[in-house]
């Protein structure tokens, strides 16, 4: 991709602020977004800062009937010094590239739309909110718009960022919380899209959330699409379990996700001397390990919760019940350590977070 002017559009009527205390997640959006297009002849071209404001698509944009889409999330946040910082960045447009690859989209230049990313936040940073546990949440997107019903790839495509200021995913503290093992639906399978982050896979699991959420439970355990043995991941998150000592996380295995966050606690961990391991973890080990009395501790990890901890594992013919319906003391490290870095108030060892100068 080679570097072309970026156009700045300013919005003259700015939006009021929400109130940080009440913040949603996605809810409210910031005054500006960042869109840049592509096509067969050009290339991608055309980047531009403007007014957030609906798009405009004509109804046969081929990403409505071929779901030829992609996404990523990360975090922006105001570090003690009062500075934007970035946690990772550059591990997220790595893996939308590879998003991008199996979804047959063109390739985008990394340094080139961090660059963009950065001039949009430096243009947004009021809307940065600096209560505890909040953030400004980046969600980069690319959707197919070519006018046609062919059944390939689009020769064009819109690249978008769009910002929203979220609250804390915990605002009353972090719980565990209950997961539903599901048995009958699929997230993915080797050799599908579940390594990309692209729209089909997440509505894809929509029936088995709402089947877990009218029994009571948070989320739902994914095994693998084959045999229904092996544990995948949990809601739109990797997961780990904590076995007699030993941190074990499902290995990636052209199914799995390779979350940002889960290389990250993979690395600390390593760090601490903590024996982390990434294998195949069947659901009846699992259950063994539970019923040895091994089982301490297990959490999700993703972008949105960080670390999220899992008291109680339902099955279809028992409940687990995880280290007492209690955060444990690993769970808890790893969540305060992670914040502490991605907002600056611990020191940043691994080089991790980006400071956007201005």
């Amino acid at each position: 991709m080679i570097e072309v002017q970026l156009e700045v559009i300013e919005n003259v009527e700015k939006k009021p602020k929400p109130n940080p205390d009440s913040l949603q997640f996605g809810k409210v959006f910031t005054d500006h977004m960042f869109t840049m297009d592509f096509s067969s002849e050009k290339g991608w071209f055309q980047p531009q800062i403007i007014p957030y404001a609906p798009i405009s698509l004509e109804p046969a944009a081929m990403v409505f009937h071929y779901g030829q889409s992609v996404f990523e999330g990360l975090k922006a946040y105001i570090n003690t010094d009062g500075n934007i910082q970035l946690f990772r960045p550059e591990e997220n447009l790595k893996r939308l590239n590879r998003s991008n690859n199996r979804l047959s989209i063109p390739p985008i230049s990394e340094e080139l739309i961090l660059s963009y990313l950065k001039r949009l936040l430096i243009l947004e940073k009021d809307w940065i909110p600096t209560a505890e546990g909040t953030s400004l949440y980046i969600r980069p997107l690319i959707i197919a718009t070519e006018s046609s019903l062919s059944v390939a790839p689009s020769k064009n495509y819109k690249l978008m960022i769009i910002l929203s200021p979220v609250g804390s995913y915990y605002p009353e503290g972090i719980h565990p919380v209950s997961i539903q093992v599901e048995h009958h639906f699929t997230r993915a399978v080797r050799g599908g899209t579940g390594t990309a982050k692209t729209g089909g896979n997440y509505s894809g699991g929509y029936n088995a959330q709402k089947k877990a959420a009218d029994q009571g439970h948070a989320q739902v355990m994914w095994l693998d699409g084959v045999e229904k043995k092996y544990i995948e991941e949990v809601g739109s998150m990797n997961i780990f379990f904590k076995i007699n000592g030993q941190v074990v996380t499902p290995e990636l295995n052209d199914s799995i996700l390779e979350g940002v966050t889960r290389k990250s606690i993979i690395q600390l961990l390593k760090d601490w001397k903590v024996d982390v391991v990434e294998r195949k973890i069947s659901l009846d080990e699992l259950r063994q390990a539970y019923h040895d009395g091994l089982l301490e501790e297990a959490f999700g990890a993703g972008t949105a919760a960080v670390v999220s901890p899992i008291g109680e594992l339902s099955l279809e013919d028992e409940t687990m019940i995880i280290n007492g319906r209690q955060t444990g003391e690993l769970t808890k490290s790893l969540y305060t350590t992670i914040t502490g870095i991605q907002t600056g108030k611990l020191p940043d060892p691994f080089g991790w977070t980006e400071k956007v100068e201005y």
